[in-house]
């Protein structure tokens, strides 16, 4: 089955190059042009990932998003302008997966869309084992992957939801952020250690009582991060 993969940009040389370098490689190419037709098609296509800007008429990447995250936890990489680094941290804390910045290289693009469905492919092999783990009030269910707080469902981004499923599955192993960064977004990501703060924040903010004083995912100053009950 070939990979479908969705490219919002509004500038057309953009897309029209990403297009065909990725058909160059048997992908499925959809493409939009604005934030609210990124929305529509997400929710009505099944893809496998989705490459979308910042900058983007009717409605931004960002609140695209948010939005996309409502109903959907495909791999989303943000494509953004050289050098804004508080965009690239509130992408990932809107719910992105990644970010690549502008101007990029194709190939880095290329090498980065087969690392994610690469990670995506493995977790769907290692999740047949239908594991589920409870911990306290926090229940784990690996193959569905899906995550419960006293009874109630929260709804976690793919890249969240790994994080907290190797720190549960290893209690109390200490894992440095380039430890995770390699094991979760793979040895080929680029990005920088922050996104890694970023996600045990935005986890901390959904799975704990008290994100300032978290009873499962803790901070080892100057090593890491562990799960421990």
């Amino acid at each position: 089955m070939p990979k479908k993969v969705l490219v919002v940009d509004d500038e057309k040389l953009i897309v029209k190059g990403i297009r065909f370098s990725l058909e160059q490689d048997d992908m499925e190419v959809d493409t939009a042009y604005d934030g609210e037709e990124a929305v529509e098609m997400a929710r009505e296509g099944n893809y496998d990932i989705i490459l979308l800007d910042l900058m983007l008429p009717k409605l931004d990447g960002l609140s695209a998003c948010q939005q996309i995250r409502e109903f959907s936890d495909v791999p989303i990489v943000m494509l953004t302008a050289k050098g804004e680094d508080m965009d690239k941290i509130l992408g990932l804390e809107y719910g992105a997966d990644d970010y690549i910045t502008k101007p990029f290289n194709i190939l880095e693009v290329k090498a980065r869309i087969k690392a994610i469905m690469r990670r995506t492919q493995n977790r769907g092999v290692q999740d047949t084992r239908g594991r589920i783990i409870e911990v306290g009030t926090l229940r784990l269910d690996c193959d569905a992957r899906r995550v419960q707080v006293a009874g109630h469902e929260v709804n976690l981004t793919a890249k969240e939801f790994d994080v907290l499923e190797l720190l549960v599955l290893n209690p109390n192993k200490v894992y440095s952020r380039e430890n995770l960064l390699n094991l979760v977004w793979g040895y080929e990501y680029p990005g920088d250690v922050r996104t890694v703060d970023v996600h045990i924040r935005r986890l901390r903010e959904k799975i704990e009582e008290n994100p300032s004083d978290p009873k499962y995912v803790h901070t080892k100053w100057g090593v890491g991060y562990y799960f421990q009950h």
